[in-house]
């Protein structure tokens, strides 16, 4: 198995090289936007199973933000939800032969990471202007700036690390069992490599919300409403 930290581009776009997590990737987004779009239009206020069971998977990320940031879950529903799809659905694609997630390449965990990081300061000024933001850097001390500013950056690459790590590791693993023992022997280790992507795709967006919650500071002490809007 090549080493996950070199790609190989399958073709240029320009002087961009173009590498299969890059179309993985590419696809996995189509999906998640074509099944918006087909999801949206077919809303009823008599809902079909199908309906019910995604108005289930949005109460629950509403539920929570709630009780992770102590907010309104509307501002932060669309961001949150959408990263929990995509890590989710990138980590699942290992199921469809041939594929390799996504989620299995540095670039791809870096560009998730580095989202968060810019989410984290696009709410974090949004609630409280860039003075209130940066008020947050002193917190509980001025002293503690220089401490909170690089622990700002280094959970950014512990974000990309853990993830990274963790699906990598299924993969590996499922490779090498698979070259030594044969076809069915992997399956059970192929269950626990899907339970396990799952998971990271909860944590990743769960420290994303622990994170944007400490940026926008005193904001959750403001009354928010208690169902989506």
């Amino acid at each position: 198995m090549k080493s996950p930290l070199t790609s190989t581009a399958l073709f240029h776009a320009g002087p961009v090289p173009i590498t299969g997590a890059v179309l993985v990737t590419w696809a996995i987004m189509g999906f998640l936007v074509l099944g918006a779009i087909v999801i949206k239009r077919r809303l009823s206020r008599q809902p079909s199973t199908t309906q019910e069971v995604f108005e289930l998977i949005v109460d629950t990320v509403d539920s929570q933000i709630r009780d992770t940031m102590q907010v309104g879950p509307a501002p932060y529903r669309a961001f949150i939800g959408t990263l929990f799809a995509f890590i989710f659905v990138a980590n699942w694609s290992a199921l469809i032969p041939g594929v390799e997630p996504p989620t299995a390449h540095l670039e791809t965990d870096a560009a998730l990471a580095l989202l968060v990081f810019l989410a984290v300061i696009w709410f974090g000024i949004r609630a409280g202007g860039v003075r209130g933001f940066l008020g947050t850097f002193a917190t509980p001390s001025p002293i503690m700036i220089p401490l909170n500013f690089v622990e700002s950056i280094t959970r950014t690459f512990s974000l990309l690390v853990r993830l990274f790590g963790n699906v990598m590791s299924g993969v590996f693993m499922i490779g090498i069992v698979l070259s030594l023992a044969g076809l069915l022997v992997p399956i059970p280790l192929m269950a626990l490599d899907l339970l396990t992507g799952a998971v990271q795709a909860y944590i990743f967006a769960i420290l994303a919300m622990v994170f944007i919650a400490g940026a926008i500071g005193d904001e959750r002490d403001i009354p928010h409403e208690r169902t989506a809007s």
